[in-house]
């Protein structure tokens, strides 16, 4: 996020040459900025043998992650940037690629717990920040209740397979990512994961509906018009 941050930093110096001081003021004033960060983050720290998990406590590392994306928020508002859509990590430790490191194929319980102490902290973050910036505005998008209700619902949905990847090799599709020699499920509409960590297109396009539009009602599957509406 920080390298990305540098990039909008180049951006703002362009607009303020194109459109001067005021003018680029004016546009990034209404402008929206969409923030969807975090779970690598989270992923790298509970991979096997990871050099982060040596360095820091679980603690330690969401409490880094927060207190960095603080930063980098506040410098896009001295960039003046107002309006934010936040989105938090989802339940990373049901991904296909989790799942495979347990006995049972089941969630991994240590991963997601530490997801949702994440998500904690940058909602407070996020009111804190409001508190001390006062022209920011932001909507925080729960990622993870979303995925959750997925999983623990998922013919809701029109999902049948909540756990194995649609595209992959070995346990749960999972070994493997999807790349030219992996082997693919025949409808991938019917699954929560295209491969080992992201969601299929169907689940993507459900976050978008509901992160525009709230609890407004999508019929499933998802046809050609209304993803062209999302």
């Amino acid at each position: 996020m920080t390298q990305q941050v540098d990039y909008f930093a180049l951006v703002h110096d362009h607009l303020v040459q194109q459109l001067g001081s005021d003018g680029a003021r004016a546009h990034l004033a209404k402008s929206l900025f969409v923030i969807v960060i975090g779970s690598n983050d989270l992923f790298a720290y509970f991979h096997n043998n990871s050099k982060v998990s040596k360095k820091y406590t679980p603690q330690q590392y969401v409490d880094l992650m927060a207190s960095t994306f603080k930063q980098l928020i506040k410098r896009l508002y001295g960039m003046e940037a107002r309006k934010f859509v936040v989105t938090g990590v989802g339940v990373i430790g049901c991904c296909p690629a989790r799942r495979k490191e347990t006995a049972t194929s089941e969630c991994k319980v240590e991963a997601n717990n530490w997801s949702t102490k994440y998500n904690d902290g940058l909602k407070l973050l996020l009111q804190d920040l409001k508190l001390e910036l006062s022209e920011i505005n932001y909507s925080y998008f729960d990622t993870y209740g979303v995925m959750n209700n997925i999983i623990q619902n998922p013919q809701t949905y029109g999902i049948i397979e909540t756990k194995e990847a649609c595209c992959g090799l070995g346990n749960m599709k999972a070994d493997v990512p999807c790349i030219p020699i992996a082997t693919y499920c025949s409808n991938r509409r019917d699954h929560l994961f295209w491969d080992r960590v992201h969601p299929t297109e169907i689940v993507s396009s459900l976050f978008a509906n509901l992160l525009y539009n709230g609890t407004q009602e999508v019929t499933f599957p998802i046809n050609v018009e209304q993803l062209a509406k999302l």
